[in-house]
């Protein structure tokens, strides 16, 4: 069986890395599909989804409260994979969303300046490390 992988690397360049083997795979390939077939319940990413979005809804600094009530989750299933994207509907008058000026700052309209807060990570990082501790007991379950 040959197993070939593109590694792409600064340049954009794509690499080739080819590995040969001799053997039976039957046994990984088997565990393999049973893995994903038992990870990747969609109840599963609903769960977390929510609790993503109530994070980020408490950790959004809150003026009038309406950044804070504009996120939503959407999960996005593609062959072999699952995503959660995390959003936020809230922009300004001129489309700009008000998430991405609480996070890395803004200038002002007399020339100051508002530090940016990071806000988002602190508040997702637990979410993420329960994805991750739930898919690690999946994975040992099998």
């Amino acid at each position: 069986m040959k197993l070939v992988r593109e590694v792409y690397i600064q340049t954009g360049k794509a690499m080739n890395i080819s590995i040969n083997s001799k053997g039976e795979w039957s046994k990984t390939f088997n565990f393999l599909n049973k893995a994903s077939k038992s990870l990747f319940h969609k109840s599963l990413f609903t769960k977390y989804g929510e609790m993503g979005v109530r994070a980020l809804q408490e950790a959004t600094p809150k003026d009038t409260g309406d950044t804070a009530n504009s996120w939503s989750y959407e999960i996005e299933e593609t062959e072999g994979s699952v995503r959660i994207i995390w959003k936020n509907s809230s922009t300004t008058k001129d489309g700009i969303p008000i998430v991405v000026l609480l996070h890395y700052g803004h200038g002002t309209r007399n020339g100051g300046y508002v530090q940016g807060r990071d806000f988002i990570n602190p508040a997702m990082q637990p979410i993420f490390d329960k994805i991750a501790a739930q898919a690690w007991e999946e994975v040992v379950r099998l």
